[in-house]
């Protein structure tokens, strides 16, 4: 549907994933004649400006009103369009949860929701614009697939896929502007699909979104101290890749979980839960923020202070290697 190539993928990595996601809706658009755009107010912060110009009669903007956002967008999907909704991530999913769960989980309307600046790159604002919760809120409605882009590439993987899914997807981006490359080339991307970027032989790192990139840094940098990890990117969270925790599961006496989010609710919980299935399982170990909001800043501060940058991975990982 979209045609991918390395000056593209370079391209979209420079101007971070909301932008790319503004290119990927007006080229996904060519081929879907019945798509409609539904925002609340933020057709610059999408990047949707070109879309909302050259497709006016595609695109409606309901201003700040979200939970009226779910409720068209559902009008919409029960007419026979393909609706694409997008806002700030805490807006897009708790301010308007009741609908989600009631017009997309329990009545089954297939809406494509995206929501914009996740995590903490938003942490100036405070935690009013971060999110750091609603993985946990929708993985507990039923009907509803949770991905979580590592790239920007993977955002337009993610969006190009969910057209054709069957159920609801919420699509959360993360991480800024330039937003750094996990994937170089084009790569085959499948809802439910982990994909295992590193192997190694010592400890398994699992990640999504941004802090991807994080981990793999982190892993090189073990490596020189003679730590072997594994990194998988979990694009996909809903629903969790079960096979691919329980073979790690089998071969590493570790596993971490890195997200940003909080470690209640999101894929350490996820993670974990699969592990309760498993008979004699690893020691799981979830790096995330530790149920709190305690204070805002800029994002590089925040992943500093929850340990989820580079630094902190590595510190962590090797501390608890040490006590092994």
């Amino acid at each position: 549907m979209i045609d991918i190539n390395t000056k593209k993928i370079d391209m979209w990595s420079k101007i971070g994933s909301r932008a790319t996601l503004g290119i990927a809706i007006l080229e996904i658009e060519k081929n879907l004649k019945n798509l409609c755009v539904v925002t609340c107010d933020v057709s610059t912060s999408a990047g949707l400006d070109r879309f909302r110009k050259q497709k006016p009669d595609k695109y409606l903007d309901l201003g700040i009103s979200e939970q009226n956002l779910i409720g068209v967008a559902s009008g919409l999907s029960t007419e026979g369009f393909d609706v694409i909704t997008t806002t700030f991530a805490p807006f897009q999913t708790l301010r308007c949860c009741e609908q989600i769960k009631v017009n997309l989980g329990y009545m089954k309307s297939k809406v494509i929701m995206v929501g914009l600046a996740s995590g903490l790159v938003l942490g100036t604002l405070g935690y009013t614009h971060c999110s750091i919760e609603e993985i946990g809120v929708l993985r507990s409605i039923p009907n509803i697939t949770i991905i979580s882009p590592a790239d920007s590439l993977e955002v337009v993987k993610a969006l190009t896929a969910s057209i054709n899914h069957k159920q609801s997807v919420y699509i959360r981006l993360t991480g800024g502007a330039p937003i750094e490359k996990v994937y170089n080339d084009d790569y085959n991307f499948v809802i439910g699909k982990a994909v295992q970027i590193l192997k190694g032989k010592d400890v398994s790192i699992f990640s999504s979104g941004a802090l991807v990139s994080n981990c793999i840094k982190a892993s090189k940098i073990l490596k020189e101290h003679n730590i072997s990890c594994s990194v998988t990117n979990f694009h996909t969270i809903k629903p969790i890749d079960e096979n691919m925790i329980k073979e790690e599961l089998k071969s590493k006496k570790l596993i971490f979980t890195v997200e940003e989010h909080n470690t209640i609710g999101g894929l350490g919980s996820a993670v974990s839960e699969v592990s309760s299935k498993v008979s004699n399982s690893s020691k799981i170990i979830s790096l995330g923020i530790k149920d709190s909001y305690s204070g805002g800043g800029s994002y590089n501060f925040l992943l500093k202070k929850h340990g989820l940058n580079v630094e902190g991975i590595v510190k962590t990982i090797s501390e608890e290697i040490n006590k092994t």
